[in-house]
């Protein structure tokens, strides 16, 4: 459970940046943004003043809200008359984050809180959570493990003439024995998660979820993951999944075999950990993120494999890396355009990935702490392909 250091560690944070801002106080509706400074996941919303003490307003469950979070004001939720009465003259702006709020939601805020202004911190909150507290890490790092240990169990049970879709419900079985939540949360618009990929052939498929692989799926309204597609021999075998343990987020990927690889996948994948190997080395505080990507991109060029890295040609992903922790797709992302420097304590998943049509898909993923040593890898098992005897 969130310790009272710890969040009012991250309220004064948030506060401090308030007031550097020049805003009045930020009105949080967006639940893993709440659990974020409040420790509880239930309905409601968090309004935090640049000065003075935070206020939960709880739909539901207000009693477990209690029972879990460390705030001092937790209250039920104020009707539509009533809100209003909370917020001073000297309220006059208010951050709310509008890469997450529907339409809906902030009409009725204006509405009942009129004469003020509305801005966007949404980057500001964004930049705060990147930054993990030792608490976090350490949190993401025992997460890691037990994720790894599920990884290190797959020649168990991966056999030739297998479905995708058998892989998948075995891999995610023993995941979720582990402890593994199942929320694998994203904060961008319109992307949907079924958790991981274990893929084949299924692998190469054209498909709209933002990342290097997206698999075949089920069917068009499921058209992500694991497929009805047989693994055959002698072709790689992709396993990309987030494991969620307290809340917190680690990424990884694997390749495995069963039989023997084409030469030309074995070179992608030599060239894969190379970029891994550069981009870890780079990832200190000071790197700038779009740098580390175009080295990334720099690398596969040179080898040849350009057309085809994160993803296959004309659909390829514009990032190499992107910020895990408790939402898939944190801050700071390795891409063109984003010129956030890396911060010190930043987790980072690095996924160099190729999809070669007509041969499959080779690639790895890792998921690193910033550091001023490097990126301190945390996802600690062997990075080699895994080969089976059929």
């Amino acid at each position: 459970m969130l310790t009272i250091t710890e969040s009012e560690h991250r309220i004064s944070h948030m506060q401090r940046r308030l007031q550097e801002s020049g805003i009045s106080g930020a009105l949080f509706m967006f639940p893993i943004d709440i659990y974020y400074f409040s420790g509880t996941r239930q309905n409601a919303a968090l309004w935090m003043p640049a000065e003075g003490v935070p206020i939960l307003f709880v739909r539901k469950s207000l009693t477990r809200a209690r029972a879990e979070s460390p705030l001092v004001d937790i209250r039920p939720f104020p009707s539509g008359k009533e809100f209003p009465t909370l917020f001073s003259d000297e309220i006059i702006t208010i951050g709310m984050t509008f890469d997450v709020i529907p339409v809906q939601q902030f009409n009725y805020y204006t509405k009942v809180l009129p004469g003020r202004k509305f801005v966007d911190i949404s980057p500001i909150i964004r930049e705060i959570r990147s930054v993990k507290s030792n608490a976090e890490l350490e949190k993401l790092r025992s997460g890691a493990e037990k994720l790894c240990s599920v990884f290190s169990e797959v020649p168990q049970f991966l056999k030739a003439g297998m479905r995708e879709l058998d892989l998948a419900a075995e891999f995610e079985y023993r995941l979720r024995k582990a402890g593994h939540e199942g929320y694998v949360r994203m904060r961008a618009f319109n992307q949907e998660l079924a958790g991981g990929l274990a893929v084949s052939k299924g692998g190469t498929a054209h498909g709209c979820f933002d990342g290097a692989v997206t698999g075949k799926g089920l069917s068009c309204a499921s058209p992500q993951g694991a497929s009805l597609e047989i693994i055959p021999e002698n072709e790689p075998i992709l396993l990309d999944y987030a494991g969620v343990f307290g809340g917190y987020i680690s990424d990884m990927t694997r390749i495995f075999v069963i039989g023997s690889l084409d030469t030309r996948l074995q070179e992608a994948f030599d060239v894969a950990i190379s970029i891994q190997s550069a981009i870890q080395q780079a990832m200190i505080p000071g790197a700038i993120a779009e740098n580390l990507y175009l080295l990334a991109l720099q690398m596969a060029e040179k080898a040849g494999l350009d057309s085809c890295f994160m993803g296959l040609p004309g659909e390829q992903s514009k990032f190499v890396g992107h910020g895990v922790g408790l939402e898939l797709d944190e801050f700071p992302i390795l891409a063109k355009g984003f010129n956030m420097p890396l911060q010190a304590g930043q987790t980072i998943a690095v996924e160099p990935k190729f999809v070669i049509p007509g041969k499959g898909v080779i690639g790895i993923e890792n998921t690193f702490i910033v550091s001023g040593h490097g990126g301190l890898k945390v996802t600690d098992i062997p990075d080699e392909i895994v080969f089976i005897k059929p």
